[in-house]
């Protein structure tokens, strides 16, 4: 019990230092415990509609990826970006597929790292106007690109807004809403993804008989079509609160939640007395907010959790079966039916993401994403059984639909359930730097998939085509094996709660089941010194 003297002398020191109301901060957080879906949303739609916006950037990231992938099957991308061989014509080469596979989460991850300080320091809705404005320059030299060297350079630069996106859009969902929203809101930003890939297929269909450089070019125009309208909307977003209070803004913050829900100004420094409390919390169990801080104490299995999960959605097989028109197009599929295939696929993914709301409310986050990546490690060892054991069109189509089960097995878990997870484990002191690092550790391992996987399918490669599913298969098993072990339960939790479970070192299959309350005693030794 030598955890809870210490959370009962340093706090009620801290509740007379800052003023805020621990009884009120109790009520709020009790509220916030018992609120079903529904009260929630009627009370705080504004702060979804918030949420739902600012997410939306992450609809041109999912597009851009899906466009650089599907291009290495494109006909005129290949005559001009890649070089004929006499075996399998016009084709971008395997070195060449990697770097510019690699040239957007290079600069995801420097946009990504910049983006912990930058939002630290400036706010989530600032630095997001900034990268929008940016990126509209940027897209001029993915448009006018001649060459596979500029081109990789526009990559890059585009990334560099891409990380401060991907980065905002789960961290900024996980702080303007309540706790019966929050998992919804942070699967949200997987949704967007979706419909940026589905966007980018419909787009890559549409254009594939144009038979010249606009048939590429054109896929890069249409991304001028977010931006401008995303600047005009986002400019009239509230901050977090959550930052607010951080910096010690604690009007600015009431201004905000009033800007993101119907409560009362009565019930906003209620709320308001919460979050005083939960970076309390946090800073009596470490005070530090640097990148290495991380690393530190507590927030070492924290971070380990965020970034590994992350790192899980490479590893359950996502660079071979998530955007697999050129694996179909070796397997001996046609142009034209790969990409249908990948227009259906990516609309089988936004259905998977939206069920994966429906399942969010039943099961916890834990059973989602290890029953998933389970299931995803199925799918590509048979697909790779089917591959070593017969070459007839009959089997070829058996892996074409085995990667559509695998795309809605991955939509409905282990997508959509790694954004809330990594956005709710953190600590909100470290939350900005702790989102970046998760997705950069996740760029990192897409980096090395997007060098390996092109030697493993490509026809002057390696050429595996299908038997590429044993080896990640084998990543998927060893990503379940640690999630089994490793990975807790945070449903239902809310951010003060999470703090004291990690501080107490609870095993992460105790999680769920383990009972407290944060303000008990704190409550009761206010009453017994006369503070009631």
């Amino acid at each position: 019990m030598e955890t809870d003297d210490k959370f009962r002398a340093t706090h009620i020191e801290e509740a007379g230092k800052h003023g805020y109301n621990i009884e009120g901060a109790a009520e709020a957080a009790a509220i916030e415990r018992t609120q079903t879906i529904w009260q929630a949303l009627k009370e705080n739609k504004k702060a979804a509609l918030w949420s739902a916006l600012l997410s939306m950037t992450i609809i041109m990231e999912g597009y851009d990826v899906g466009l650089i992938y599907q291009f290495f099957a494109y006909p005129s991308f290949a005559r001009t970006f890649g070089s004929e061989t006499p075996e399998n014509g016009w084709q971008v080469s395997g070195p060449w597929q990697a770097g510019l596979s690699n040239g957007a989460s290079v600069g995801i991850i420097i946009g990504g790292f910049a983006n912990g300080y930058l939002s630290q320091k400036f706010g989530y809705r600032k630095v997001v106007l900034a990268g929008l404005f940016f990126l509209n320059w940027f897209i001029f030299v993915l448009f006018f690109a001649t060459s596979a060297e500029v081109l990789l350079v526009g990559q890059i630069l585009c990334g560099l807004t891409w990380g401060i996106f991907a980065t905002s859009a789960p961290a900024y969902a996980s702080e303007v809403c309540p706790l019966a929203l929050r998992g919804y809101l942070t699967c949200y930003v997987n949704l967007c993804w979706c419909i940026g890939q589905l966007v980018a297929a419909g787009v890559l269909y549409g254009c594939l008989k144009i038979d010249n450089s606009w048939a590429y070019r054109i896929a890069y125009a249409v991304q001028w079509a977010w931006p401008v309208p995303l600047m005009a909307i986002i400019w009239f977003a509230p901050e977090s609160p959550w930052w607010l209070v951080r910096n010690g803004r604690t009007a600015a913050a009431e201004k905000a939640l009033s800007k993101l829900d119907n409560k009362t100004a009565e019930e906003h420094m209620k709320t308001i007395a919460q979050m005083q409390h939960t970076l309390d919390i946090e800073e009596s169990i470490s005070s530090g907010s640097t990148y290495f801080d991380l690393f530190k104490g507590v927030d070492r299995r924290r971070t380990e959790i965020v970034c590994l999960t992350f790192a899980g959605q490479v590893l359950s097989g996502s660079t071979f079966a998530y955007g697999p028109t050129y694996f179909f197009q070796q397997a001996g599929i046609s142009t034209d039916d790969s990409y249908g295939v990948a227009v259906g696929g990516t609309g089988i993914a936004f259905v998977g993401t939206v069920i994966s709301w429906f399942l969010l409310g039943n099961f916890g986050r834990r059973s989602l994403y290890l029953t998933g990546m389970c299931l995803c490690c199925l799918y590509l060892l048979l697909i790779g059984i089917i591959a070593a054991t017969s070459t007839s069109a009959g089997a070829r189509w058996a892996q074409v639909a085995l990667c559509l089960v695998w795309l809605f097995t991955y939509s409905t878990t282990v997508g959509p359930i790694c954004y809330t997870i990594i956005s709710e484990t953190s600590s909100i002191r470290l939350r900005a730097k702790s989102v970046c690092l998760s997705r950069n550790i996740y760029n990192i391992t897409q980096i090395i998939a997007n060098i390996i996987h092109p030697y493993l399918i490509n026809p002057t490669e390696l050429n595996l085509k299908g038997k590429a599913g044993f080896f990640w298969a084998g990543t998927a098993l060893l990503a379940a094996t640690w999630a089994f072990f490793r990975l807790p339960e945070a449903r239902g939790r809310t951010y003060e709660e999470l703090d004291v479970l990690f501080d107490r070192k609870v095993p992460a299959r105790k999680f769920a089941g383990y009972e407290l309350d944060v303000y008990e005693s704190e409550l009761t030794e206010m009453r017994k010194n006369g503070h009631d």
